[in-house]
């Protein structure tokens, strides 16, 4: 199937939920195939890849950083960025937030919680995220949007395990909108967890933004 084809498939398939189109290690030629079948929304998880892309690429694109974000390339991508998805600490989103004011710009973000079984997986725990966003040190964070939540689920084939992270997310979720522990000024309406493999279960438990990269490109280049 082509990429086209594919794009439009999914595009489709994950409503009501926002389909990024995860297309790192790939060449332009593939975004633009996807562009042209209505996509508008790519993920990428390193920033000097993504720049390269979007200095070449059609600037109606909405550019996703999902990947681990260093804090010393913040920078590069503060004046374009659309969403960040991987906030996994402190540090990383008041950098972010400096970065912003220097680009006169509201950076919109995700927190990323560490929801997986497995130790390589980055974020915040469930308490930690709570206890970080009571704090005075995020409230005067300004010029950054916390958008919502992004979890990754354990790589694995046992459906129940997925779905139980998946859920425990969707939890936070809802916990951090029903104590109101966020003013208005964030718009805290996303849940970005999903990819490929796993995202008929996000999308049963609530995920608004699903990542979606090697059912439509193929397998990544190296």
């Amino acid at each position: 199937m082509s990429i086209k084809k594919e794009i439009l498939y999914y595009s489709k398939d994950v409503k009501p939920a926002s389909l990024v189109a995860v297309s790192k290690t790939k060449p332009v030629s593939d975004l633009m195939e996807a562009y042209e079948a209505g996509q508008r929304h790519f993920g990428e998880n390193k920033i000097q890849e993504m720049t390269e892309k979007w200095e070449t690429m059609p600037k109606d694109i909405h550019w996703h950083m999902i990947g681990h974000t260093q804090r010393n390339k913040v920078k590069y991508m503060a004046p374009y960025v659309h969403l960040i998805h991987s906030i996994d600490s402190p540090r990383l989103l008041k950098e972010v937030n400096k970065q912003a004011v220097k680009n006169d710009r509201v950076i919109n973000c995700l927190l990323q919680i560490h929801i997986a079984e497995e130790s390589t997986k980055f974020g915040f725990d469930h308490q930690e995220s709570l206890d970080y966003l009571a704090t005075d040190d995020f409230k005067n964070l300004e010029h950054i949007q916390i958008k919502g939540l992004m979890g990754m689920a354990t790589f694995t084939n046992d459906e129940v395990q997925v779905d139980r992270e998946f859920a425990n997310l969707k939890s936070l979720f809802d916990l951090i909108k029903k104590e109101q522990l966020l003013d208005e000024r964030h718009h805290f309406t996303e849940l970005s967890m999903g990819m490929t493999g796993d995202y008929k279960i996000a999308l049963k438990n609530g995920s608004t933004m699903v990542r979606i990269g090697s059912a439509i490109f193929g397998a990544r280049n190296y």
